[in-house]
């Protein structure tokens, strides 16, 4: 009897207890940080908690990612610019090829609504610095 008291309390407690679930992000899959690449080279994205869908869809949860080079993240109010520094996925891409010149460069993601406005709370990934070889 004693047992079976002690498995409905820790049923209970356990049903009590707030689920974890982890805050929206997203991440480079690759390249990684400190990574060197060749001056053409395929970007990877990752996602959590948080669904792709294109431009234009207003859902919850969902958003599409920009890809900010060697610039600072964008007025986090407005559209995402669209210039060779801040990439668009509108269509929900979840990687890229791109050629870059020689050297350092750093890169960033952030996720965009279906306006290509940043999420409130914005959602975007760690600053990378990658080396792009001869």
């Amino acid at each position: 009897m004693m047992r079976l008291k002690k498995i409905i309390f820790m049923t209970l407690l356990l049903m009590a207890s707030p689920i974890y679930s982890e805050e929206p992000s997203v991440f480079f899959i690759q390249p990684s940080n400190g990574d060197t690449v060749d001056s053409t080279f395929e970007v990877i994205f990752g996602i959590k908690e948080m669904s792709l869908a294109p431009a234009g869809t207003y859902e919850d949860n969902t958003g599409h990612h920009h890809l900010i080079i060697d610039a600072p993240l964008p007025n986090l109010s407005m559209p995402v610019p669209a210039t060779k520094q801040y990439l668009h996925f509108g269509k929900a891409q979840d990687r890229v090829t791109i050629t870059l010149e020689p050297g350092k460069h750093t890169l960033q993601m952030i996720l965009g609504d279906g306006n290509h406005i940043p999420h409130k709370p914005p959602i975007y990934s760690e600053v990378i610095v990658i080396e792009v070889g001869p």
